[in-house]
């Protein structure tokens, strides 16, 4: 008899088939008897086996190839774990070393001044964290694009040069950078801000060759994207950005590197500024939101241009100590923050089963099945726009909010192309719930991302099966 044992929630990573082995005793009186008595078992053995068969096939909660998959990954899973339990010992010891009390979660009203030290402790805490000097982590970022906006212009003055050394930078940065017609609103090219980019190597990695030589003196600040964003393209690990800063401040130290650290945070156990970064940015309705952050972001680094960024965010002279944020939203962030490895962890195990069954079933994917991952998006090429419909209809077709309602491409404000985003998440686009999104161009890719728990990615994928 075969038995398939999957325990979706006493451990972190899936258990090996087990079988069960069975004796039999029978009393043997003649010859006959024995043929008929083991006959009889036999056949008695059959229809139980039948029977839990068809039990087992009924109540599994995942298709075949989810099953197959999830059989093949046992070290994977359990590797990620290992990284959960490293970072969480990171977030525990900043959070004891801030002596974070109840009393932090009280919030603040109007100006915000009056506040019981809740800002402090989060900044503290998000800063050590990190590796960094300094952080500002405020509900008052609308998102990351704001925050990375915010450390840009804290660096860049009219005249400067800004240099993205990891090709085209994502969609929604365009219009800030000035690549896309902001019509006057105020982007840095509107501000005398020149812009390059050094595109990305054939292979999707970083052009190690065009990036010696493409730092000039008046280049101001160096732009890192560590996800793939909507590019076919590799993520970048922390140690390939720590390379990139050397080859960057070797010819020119007095250029400042900025890292989008966006769908980055918590996968590895280091993070940017512990290689050099002046500063990251990013949003908290992503990684270190823990999924329960209902909006805001941070900017992290050296604490000059922590300042500066905050100088961006408030105005000159406000900085840091002002600022309203209710109660509620503090405990989401301090809460969110503490559970953020463990989401980070649940997702990166999402993104390692949608590339075991989507390769099997001979799509594209980036990252390939089984390599380590740098960031929890995962990319899967379909090929046509209908297939992309259809993909993320079926997310949405899944998802615990809103699966009732159908996902239109559209115009989004930031993004040049049409984009249909799948997104049936408890916080309004946030992507370290599960979802997935993919702008309607060639190669017509989706990017998956985010979820509370990988075994959620195995009913999706049940779903998607089906229907592309």
């Amino acid at each position: 008899m075969m038995m398939w044992v999957l325990s979706c929630a006493s451990t972190g990573y899936p258990t090996h088939s087990l079988r069960a082995s069975f004796k039999t005793k029978a009393k043997v009186r003649s010859s006959s008897q024995v043929s008929v008595s083991l006959s009889t078992h036999h056949h008695q053995q059959q229809q139980q086996q039948q029977q839990l068969l068809l039990h087992h096939h009924q109540d599994h909660p995942f298709v075949p190839e989810v099953v197959k998959a999830v059989d093949s990954l046992y070290s994977e899973f359990r590797a990620v774990d290992n990284l959960v339990a490293c970072n969480t010992a990171r977030v525990l010891k900043a959070f004891q070393n801030a002596r974070v009390g109840s009393h932090h979660f009280g919030g603040c009203t109007g100006y915000g001044h009056d506040e019981a030290g809740g800002r402090e402790a989060l900044d503290q805490a998000f800063a050590e964290i990190v590796g960094a000097e300094s952080a500002i982590v405020r509900s008052q970022f609308f998102s990351g694009t704001h925050a990375i906006t915010c450390a840009l212009f804290a660096f860049l003055r009219p005249g400067d040069e800004l240099l993205a050394v990891a090709g085209a930078p994502y969609d929604t940065l365009e219009e800030v950078i000035g690549k896309r017609d902001s019509y006057g609103l105020g982007s840095l090219k509107d501000f005398g801000v020149n812009y390059r980019e050094v595109p990305l190597a054939g292979d999707g990695g970083l052009d190690w060759d065009a990036l010696v030589g493409a730092v000039k003196p008046q280049t101001r600040c160096a732009l890192i994207q560590r996800s793939c964003g909507y590019s076919w393209r590799q993520s970048l690990s922390v140690n390939e950005i720590g390379r990139a800063i050397k080859t960057i401040k070797m010819q020119n130290p007095n250029c400042l590197v900025m890292v989008d650290n966006c769908y980055g945070e918590f996968v590895e156990s280091i993070e940017p500024p512990m290689v050099g970064a002046d500063l990251i940015a990013g949003s908290l309705i992503k990684n270190p939101g823990g999924t329960i952050a209902p909006c805001g972001g941070y900017v992290a680094g050296k604490e000059k241009w922590v300042k500066a960024a905050a100088a961006r965010l408030s105005a000159p002279g406000l900085g840091v100590d002002c600022g309203s944020t209710p109660g509620d939203i503090m405990r989401a962030f301090f809460q969110g923050l503490f559970l953020s490895p463990q989401m980070v962890g649940e997702a990166i195990k999402g993104t390692f089963l949608v590339a075991e069954v989507m390769s099997s079933k001979g799509y594209k994917v980036q990252p390939l099945p089984r390599v380590q991952r740098h960031d929890i998006v995962q990319a899967v090429q379909l090929g046509s726009r209908e297939c992309l419909l259809a993909f993320c209809e079926a997310v949405q077709r899944s998802s615990p909010v809103g699966s009732f309602t159908k996902p239109v491409a559209g115009t989004t404000p930031g993004y040049a192309s049409e984009v249909i985003f799948a997104d049936g998440t408890f916080i309004d686009g946030s992507t370290s719930e599960l979802s997935c999104d993919g702008p309607l161009r060639e190669p017509f890719a989706v990017y998956c991302q985010g979820g509370t728990h990988w075994t959620q990615w195995g009913l999706v994928l049940g779903e998607i099966l089906k229907s592309i």
